[in-house]
């Protein structure tokens, strides 16, 4: 099999930069965004990442993204706030509502921040990292377009709406959880389905109910929950407190990131930042998260593993593991910024060993 081309992370985010400044919006924005993609990239979820440039720039171009949206940030009781996010990238007003959580939660100990009219943010993981930056507790919540079916029915209805959170740890490696409530992200369809790769049977059903192992199909069918009726209702909430709680659309009504052009998507999304010294001094609570993580690594360890880890600790090793070699990036992928490259006059991607792509 074909190694993928490997990239810097510099020469992917000075190439996302200069896509989205071609897309109109402003040069910190479109640095925050190309830095977001590189993230996920480099965290190893190559479905969030750099790939999704194209469709992003095709959805402004189409007026369903406003490039330089005026957002609203509003309080609405002693450590809650709203947003909104005025049809702009989902990424730039998360960043926005994350701050706003918490500078609440640093006067209150705990703040909220809801957001509406917004679009779709990316890799959650993004805004618990930002958190942790500053020390927070976090839990992130968003809905999105229709992906899977409540419970008991056969079309879609309820987003793949992933759950994100981030627990501080002093010397040790932080808790960083990201999941969407699918067994698979649906965003890893779509990297198959552009690669012509099959997926996994019990990942998703075709347009007609069939279980199906084409990426493509898969795509335009249904997802699966995962865990069953569980991943289903955990979802249905996910829906309620990021959308109908919000202000935002809900309940079948989030226009697809793919499919739908017709009208901004009005994503709904719920950021909790909380302070970790509210119980006992940070000194204490750092020395309690430390020894936990020397718990797990001293746990006797299942056949074939040979390490416990904590959650958000292998993205972390990939980050060092790419920031170093480079981000492989596959060539279908190579061809679609080429092509955004050559559409919009940009300096088209230099790869570590073949120079520059046409």
């Amino acid at each position: 099999m074909t190694q993928a081309p490997r990239i810097s992370a510099d020469e992917l985010q000075r190439f996302g930069k200069d896509a989205f400044l071609s897309g109109g919006l402003p040069a910190s924005d479109a640095a925050t965004i190309a830095a977001d993609l590189v993230k996920a990239n480099l965290r190893g979820l190559d479905s969030h990442g750099v790939s999704r440039i194209p469709m992003y720039l095709e959805r402004i171009e189409r007026g369903v993204v406003n490039p330089r949206p005026n957002m609203q940030l509003t309080k609405v009781a002693g450590a809650v706030a709203h947003l909104d996010g005025d049809d702009g990238m989902g990424f730039l007003a998360s960043h926005k509502a994350m701050d706003a959580a918490m500078d609440l939660a640093a006067e209150a100990g705990i703040g909220m921040v809801g957001v509406h009219r917004s679009t779709h943010f990316g890799m959650g993981a993004l805004y618990a990292l930002q958190a942790l930056e500053r020390g927070f507790v976090s839990m992130i919540f968003t809905n999105s377009s229709p992906a899977i079916s409540m419970w008991g029915g056969r079309t879609a209805f309820l987003g793949a709406s992933p759950i994100a959170a981030g627990i501080p740890a002093g010397k040790a490696a932080p808790f960083v959880m990201d999941m969407s409530m699918t067994v698979i992200a649906r965003g890893k369809i779509r990297l198959a389905a552009k690669r012509g790769e099959p997926i996994a049977p019990g990942l998703a059903l075709d347009v007609e109910g069939n279980p199906t192992t084409d990426a493509s199909k898969a795509f335009e069918g249904v997802c699966l929950p995962f865990g069953g009726i569980k991943g289903s209702v955990l979802a249905t909430m996910m829906d309620l407190m990021a959308g109908a709680l919000t202000g935002a659309n809900y309940g079948g009504d989030v226009k697809s990131l793919y499919f739908d052009h017709s009208e901004p998507q009005n994503v709904g999304h719920l950021f909790f930042a909380i302070r970790p010294d509210l119980f006992m001094s940070m000194t204490d609570f750092e020395a309690r998260m430390e020894e936990f993580n020397r718990r797990i690594k001293a746990l006797p360890r299942a056949a074939g593993c040979d390490e416990v880890l904590m959650p958000g600790e292998p993205e972390a090793r990939a980050e060092v593991q790419r920031l170093a070699e480079g981000i492989p990036v596959t060539d279908n992928v190579l061809a679609d910024l080429a092509a955004v490259a050559a559409a919009r006059k940009l300096t088209p991607i230099a790869t570590q060993d073949q120079g520059r792509i046409a």
